[in-house]
């Protein structure tokens, strides 16, 4: 459950809202201040606390309204209740606002609350304690006697265990499958991707009769993970598959004395919603009990591999080389693309119509990330084609993507779900973007580095921040400023400034959407623990559309392309103020004093009309994080 939420108070109307006893409710006087107001005041009931929190500073609020406080983008109120309300709306906060004069207050906010009490009862974990955990590179089973204890597999930067990585790439490439989806080794170079599995046995010559040792893996992992052993090491090796896929045991044989016996182990599956990432390989010393009767197993030991996530590279992480598709009708797009990378010291690798098929969609199509494990690393991309034209993509690692084909929107995010859901170093933040047209969560948030603690700030559409923008041009004597002819579906009409505040139509349906986009920001606020300064709004703007879904009314610039301080922003193209747009120039102050660069890509012809934007038609490879994954500690 949210610990914390936010409520948009709305000068001149009564809000109301549901309050949980143990969380914590912010408001923000703000974005609700009417024009010309400079201070606020408060009032509030008894059962209600409220706190002014100012640059990380908070200030108690007295019942009776007298204290005055200056109107400040970073001051928000902090609610919280001390009992559950009598009856419905019974509690109350009112905000009062004050001109430069302040003798009157020009406007007002209501905040109406029902506080509701609930109780948690945390279910126990009968699993026991965690036998999970990181691993740097080879594992080795057995040693003196017979077979040595290798099963525990712990997490933190003095963990230990065994990684596998799964063998998705292609050490020859005139081959028609990567090389996890056969069971034939070509290369000793293909030896490198997989991990070390070593069985020593000290012992008599031989065996008693009747006695075996075998290896076998559980039914469950026979699609996780693959095994290979050494044939006749000294005279033209041969590498056997063992295990993995039809086969769930292998007879060991037994060579007497002290021997070491030399394995080689590949995963073939990344953890996703269905599998944690662990698998286990048994060794087993079975008994012959009689004619007729199953070997019986006397003594088994197990070695515990954990599959390397696949680990997706956020906008943080440093840009290697830049993806766009070329199209007929992209040109002057590619060309803002490619100016934009010069800036940087990324590469830009064009893919060209006969190695793309005709599909414009890079961003839709494939998500880059990267495996890794203590011996190697190498980068992986998530192939999830809208409609499978990319699955030529000129990237040397492929994901095995046969199920994948034909996915849309929404089964992208599925799919990178899926991927993410039980790896514990990256685990997933689900959001609500049904209310969107295509369904991505691109088109209302992004996030940008910056130094600090977070190294990030989030930036994230907003509805309430253009209207706030468009009503000062509108105060200002700006409100006939025309936006571009070809937006939101009025090709011929004239779009200004007072038609846009003035569509009361339009104001309902950026209303709703705001409360869509609010729900994401308080799941956002709650999971990564933010709070509003990590928070920059970009302004946007939404049409319903007949499904009753929200498409971009102007190109939507939080869907940008970002090449650490430069950022590729669709040009908005909106009211023209003093020749200059006036949504790039709010960007611009956003941004730039943060020391980033920004520059305004047209992709309305290219993208927008197609329901994208300059992220949808770009792709970005990036550096791994420094930090290893199983040095975490979940």
């Amino acid at each position: 459950m949210l610990r914390e939420r936010t409520v948009r108070l709305q000068y001149g109307s009564r809000v109301e809202a549901v309050y949980v006893l143990g969380t914590h409710l912010w408001t923000d006087v703000y974005s609700a201040a009417p024009a010309g107001a400079e201070t606020f005041s408060l009032k509030h009931s008894e059962h209600v606390q409220v706190e002014v929190v100012c640059d990380g500073q908070a200030e108690e609020v007295a019942t009776n309204g007298k204290q005055r406080w200056p109107l400040s983008p970073s001051t928000t109120l902090r609610l919280t209740m001390s009992q559950a309300s009598a009856e419905a709306s019974s509690d109350k906060v009112t905000v009062n606002y004050y001109d430069q004069e302040g003798n009157f207050p020009i406007d007002q906010a209501g905040l109406f609350l029902t506080a509701i009490a609930r109780h948690w009862w945390p279910l126990l974990n009968n699993a026991g304690p965690g036998r999970s955990a990181l691993g740097p590179g080879p594992s080795v089973l057995g040693a003196e006697d017979l077979l040595q204890e290798e099963s525990s597999w712990t997490w933190g930067p003095e963990g230990q265990g065994a990684i596998l990585l799964v063998n998705c790439d292609r050490e020859l490439p005139w081959l028609p499958k990567e090389d996890c989806s056969d069971e034939k080794v070509y290369s000793k170079q293909d030896l490198k991707d997989m991990s070390q599995m070593v069985l020593r046995t000290k012992g008599p010559d031989r065996l008693p009769a009747g006695y075996e040792i075998v290896l076998s893996i559980p039914i469950s992992d026979a699609d996780k993970v693959g095994v290979f052993y050494v044939e006749n090491p000294f005279f033209g090796q041969r590498y056997i598959h063992i295990l993995g896929r039809r086969k769930l045991y292998h007879v060991v044989k037994y060579t007497g004395g002290s021997a070491e016996l030399l394995f080689f182990v590949e995963g073939l599956r990344f953890p996703d919603e269905g599998f944690s990432g662990l698998v286990s390989i048994h060794v087993s010393l079975l008994e012959y009990m009689a004619e007729g009767i199953p070997l019986t197993p006397i003594f088994t030991d197990t070695v515990v591999f954990r599959v390397a996530p696949w680990i997706m590279t956020p906008n943080i992480l440093p840009p290697v080389s830049v993806f766009v598709c070329c199209m007929k009708d992209n040109y002057l797009f590619l060309k803002e693309v490619k100016n934009l990378v010069e800036k940087t010291n990324c590469e830009l690798k064009v893919c060209f119509q006969y190695v793309n098929r005709g599909d414009r969609w890079i961003q839709d199509e494939v998500e880059f990330g990267y495996i890794e494990a203590p011996h190697k690393g190498f980068p992986v991309v998530l192939d999830s084609p809208r409609d499978g034209n990319l699955k030529d993509f000129p990237v040397k690692q492929l994901l095995v993507r046969g199920h994948l084909a034909g996915s849309g929107g929404r089964r992208m995010t599925k799919v990178v779900r899926d991927f993410l859901q039980a790896q514990q170093v990256q685990a997933p933040v689900e959001l609500y973007s049904d209310w969107l047209t295509v369904g991505h969560v691109d088109e209302f948030m992004t996030f940008v580095p910056i130094p600090g603690t977070k190294q990030f700030r989030m930036l994230m559409a907003s509805t309430s921040a253009c209207y706030k923008l468009f009503r000062e041009k509108q105060k200002e004597g700006h409100g006939e400023a025309i936006m571009f002819k070809g937006l939101g579906g009025m090709s011929s009409k004239r779009i200004t400034i007072n038609k846009i505040l003035s569509n009361e139509a339009l104001v309902q349906e950026n209303q709703y959407f705001q409360r869509c986009l609010d729900w994401n920001r308080d799941i956002l606020k709650s999971e990564l623990g933010l709070t509003e300064q990590d928070i920059i709004d970009l302004p946007a703007l939404f049409k319903m559309d007949e499904n009753r879904q929200a498409r971009a009314y102007f190109p939507n610039m939080v869907n940008m392309i970002v090449l650490h301080k430069d950022l590729g922003i669709p040009k908005p193209f909106g009211p023209q103020v003093e020749e200059v747009c006036c949504l790039e120039t709010h960007i611009r102050a956003l941004l730039e004093p943060l020391g980033f660069y920004c520059t305004f890509i047209d992709d309305i012809s290219a993208y927008h009309k197609f329901l994208g934007e300059v992220h949808c038609g770009t792709n970005v490879h990036r550096k791994p994080f420094t930090f290893k994954w199983w040095h975490s500690v979940p």
